[in-house]
């Protein structure tokens, strides 16, 4: 037989667990009308779309160690370091496949960052870029203790641009060693980013945002780049 004080306790946790329920019920309902109202209240954007555009790579081809033109329809985006970004990211995509006629592993994430500069004069900053000159070895201005830009700084809003492209550290170690292969990176990285964007006169690479001296064994790093000087003529040699 069943103690007294048993079945009050009965009844009693019962009675707490029916109030329970109701209340947490309630909660649950307040809870779902605020989501519902939240919902509606919020106002629906449709997300942004890049409109797609023409832009101009200038691909290396090993087999004559040329430069030729190739035209790309690209979502491009109006911030112009950005647009730089992808564009390259494009230029390096066709040297990640596996028909690639200038083979270099990585693709599209081996560019961490554009940035774009007012360019230095040109008397500060010397540029020579062709095989010759690395062969040789020339030495470029001295830029050891330079690091990447802040992402903030602007551009003038005309004039000359110094654009300053940030490679990732696993492109360069994974970058086919030579002089030829090398410097045809970096011409087709340096071309191409003047046909898109003219106002690029002179470019300067870093590696995991540091300075380094060469990108695989031969090709200067620590040197800033002509633009001009890297745009050959359709087919020719570099």
């Amino acid at each position: 037989m069943i103690a007294r004080y048993q079945t009050i306790l009965f009844v009693v946790l019962l009675a707490a667990s029916v109030a329970m329920g109701v209340v947490l019920w309630q909660l649950r309902e307040r809870a779902h009308q605020r989501l519902l109202q939240g919902e509606d209240s919020a106002p629906t954007q449709a997300p942004e779309v890049a409109p797609a555009e023409q832009a101009t790579l200038l691909v290396a081809n090993d087999a004559d160690n040329s430069l030729l033109t190739q035209a790309q329809i690209l979502p491009l985006p109006q911030d112009q370091g950005a647009r730089a970004r992808l564009i390259l990211g494009k230029l390096l995509d066709l040297y990640a496949a596996p028909d690639a006629a200038h083979p270099v592993p990585g693709g599209a994430g081996s560019v961490a960052q554009v940035f774009l500069l007012p360019a230095p004069s040109l008397a500060t900053s010397p540029v020579i870029l062709s095989d010759r000159s690395v062969a040789e070895g020339v030495e470029g201005p001295a830029v050891a203790s330079r690091r990447a830009p802040p992402a903030t700084k602007p551009a003038q809003a005309s004039g000359p641009q110094l654009a300053v492209v940030n490679l990732t550290g696993s492109f360069a170690s994974s970058h086919p060693s030579g002089i030829e292969a090398e410097i045809l990176t970096i011409q087709s990285i340096v071309a191409t980013l003047h046909a898109n964007l003219p106002r690029v006169t002179q470019v300067q690479f870093l590696v995991d945002g540091q300075v380094r001296p060469t990108l695989a064994g031969h090709a200067d790093l620590t040197r800033t780049y002509l633009a001009t000087d890297a745009v050959p003529t359709e087919g020719a040699h570099p």
